[in-house]
């Protein structure tokens, strides 16, 4: 197993969860949004929108569109917002603690 996917799902979140809080997004937008940063496939992007939304972290809203069919777009609910700076925190922490851990190793070895 490659641990590069394991890194990229627990960070797919937290990514999704901050592109919405800047700007509103449909699903299309937001999967070419987080490939810019985190190579990640499309398909994985929707399951976890569907499940963001049942968990009441986001809501949808359909929007007309000049290149086809309306767009599902994704805005954060009040709780979507804490749990993304909760996540945001907690991500803070652990890069922290893994970058000390690092630095320890290589200035040991």
């Amino acid at each position: 197993m490659d641990i590069n996917v394991q890194f990229k799902k627990g960070a797919l979140e937290l990514c999704v969860l901050v592109l919405i809080h800047r700007k509103e997004r449909y699903g299309f937008e937001l999967a070419q949004q987080v490939s810019q940063y985190v190579q990640v496939a499309e398909g994985a992007l929707y399951p976890l929108l569907r499940r963001l939304v049942t968990e009441g972290h986001c809501t949808t809203y359909l929007q007309e569109s000049n290149e086809g069919p309306s767009r599902k777009y994704y805005r954060l609910t009040p709780e979507g917002e804490h749990y993304m700076n909760k996540m945001i925190t907690e991500w803070n922490h652990f890069v922290t603690g893994v970058s000390n851990l690092l630095e320890e190793g290589a200035v040991h070895e």
